[in-house]
């Protein structure tokens, strides 16, 4: 196999200067990541700087270091580290010869880009790329663009922001054929006037589309019109999905699976396909409908897609899925703990709402962060989606959290604590066999931890 990366080819796209050759099969700028045969990535951020692990990330592996320091080993040294990343990931973008997607929303698109890199992959094995967990900003796109194998067919890469330009700068490295935007959501209200501005950051992405390019777009959405005329200067097709009479790629028939997800037959301006869809939830019918108008749009094998998406297990800390012991007895568990703002929250709290179970439903709802001065009316808004969904017990965890727990009152039986670890003992006591339990809070509160201790039946 040809190697991700030589250092020659490093030190051509940064300017950078060889001193030891090597060959690297990734890449990284974590040094607790740094595998075999790895490049480390020196970057100098506001916290620390990278040149500090640079002598450990050599026995941890690492054919070869980029840097802008003098150190021993192998490797490239070049003026400035990040500028350096960022021109390594132009440079991978340059060679792919395959079809690049961007995915962008407030909601869903790590999940999106998950299933979407699952379609692809089934119809061709190990040349489908994706950026892995989270890594959607000015460092972890680029990055994960470095991490692209240079016969990639098709690639996929998760885009995020939370202040107006950086979606635009991120998507003209991306430069992609395809751009989704999943759902418009209050996320980071604390850094954005309006539900419209967000739409208009968002709407950044289709900026970066190649000549020829399409833009998807989420008909259902109150910002459809407004993503429409973002989109209609950069992109040569605009190709909308969801759920509306109307929709390019719309779901004409949806029924609640036997195991909790969907059965769904969906119809695309080309093609009709009927698929089984795992992960549970309206909000997962509309994410398979973006996954699957990418395809179509990419060349993609759709009858492959509708294989995947049958077969999608939850994400950690989005929408994993946990069978806990209990007593003498089990109870389902389900982890939505990485991260929260009010439209996943009313997503996920209907989910838990429609779990056909023997016991009780039970939410540890985290607080949501970065949504400014309406906050505590965000908060206030969920009592109503509690009391929906059939929550017998909710367990609310921080400061913010005490709009909503007013807000209840006596109407749902309910605990209101600071932190997540005074929630543990809290969920410990209250679950029971036959009970769903779910956890869900921005990634700030912690709740990773307790998802963690109920799985694993730690402390």
């Amino acid at each position: 196999m040809s190697p991700l990366w030589t250092s020659s080819e490093i030190a051509e796209a940064t300017g950078g200067t060889v001193h030891g050759a090597f060959d690297v099969a990734g890449a990284t700028f974590d040094s607790r990541e740094v595998g075999p045969g790895d490049l480390f990535i020196a970057l100098k951020g506001e916290a620390t700087d990278g040149h500090r692990f640079v002598d450990g990330a050599f026995p941890a592996g690492a054919s070869g270091a980029l840097v802008s320091a003098d150190i021993s080993g192998p490797h490239v040294h070049v003026p400035d580290t990040t500028l350096a990343l960022n021109n390594l990931a132009w440079a991978s973008r340059d060679r792919c010869q395959g079809k690049v997607i961007g995915v962008t929303g407030s909601v869903g698109k790590t999940g999106t880009k998950e299933a979407l890199w699952a379609a692809l992959d089934r119809s061709a094995p190990g040349r489908a790329h994706r950026s892995v967990k989270s890594y959607n900003n000015h460092t972890g796109v680029p990055l994960s663009l470095i991490r692209m194998p240079r016969a990639t067919k098709f690639g996929v890469f998760e885009m995020g922001m939370n202040h107006a330009g950086e979606l635009a700068a991120l998507t003209r490295i991306v430069r992609p054929h395809v751009a989704i935007v999943t759902t418009i959501a209050p996320a980071h209200r604390e850094f954005f006037a309006s539900d419209e501005a967000i739409a208009d950051a968002k709407g950044e992405i289709f900026q970066g589309l190649e000549p020829g390019g399409t833009a998807i777009i989420p008909y259902d959405s109150p910002h459809r019109d407004r993503l429409i005329a973002a989109a209609r200067p950069c992109a040569a097709n605009i190709v909308t999905f969801g759920l509306g009479e109307g929709a390019d790629v719309r779901a004409v028939y949806v029924v609640r699976g036997p195991k909790g997800g969907s059965l769904v037959t969906a119809q695309l301006p080309n093609a009709s396909l009927s698929f089984t869809l795992s992960p549970p939830g309206e909000h997962w019918v509309a994410n398979a409908l973006a996954v699957l108008a990418a395809v179509e749009a990419v060349g993609g094998d759709l009858a492959s897609a509708g294989l995947a998406l049958a077969d999608l297990g939850g994400l950690k800390g989005r929408g994993e899925r946990h069978r806990v012991r209990v007593g003498d007895g089990e109870a389902l568990l389900i982890d939505e703990s990485y991260n929260a703002n009010p439209a996943s929250m009313a997503a996920t709290l209907k989910v838990l709402g429609e779990e056909k179970i023997d016991g009780r439903r039970i939410a540890v709802l985290g607080a949501m962060r970065e949504l400014g001065p309406d906050s505590d009316d965000f908060h206030r808004a969920l009592a109503g989606r509690l009391e929906e969904a059939g929550v017998d017990y909710a367990i609310l965890v921080g400061r913010e959290m005490e709009a909503l727990a007013k807000a209840l009152g006596g109407q749902v039986k309910m605990a209101h604590v600071p932190d997540a670890a005074s929630a543990l003992p809290l969920a410990r006591a209250a679950i029971g066999p036959g009970d769903a339990l779910l956890v869900k809070g921005s990634n700030a509160i912690g709740l990773a931890a307790l998802v963690e201790a109920l799985a694993g039946g730690t402390d």
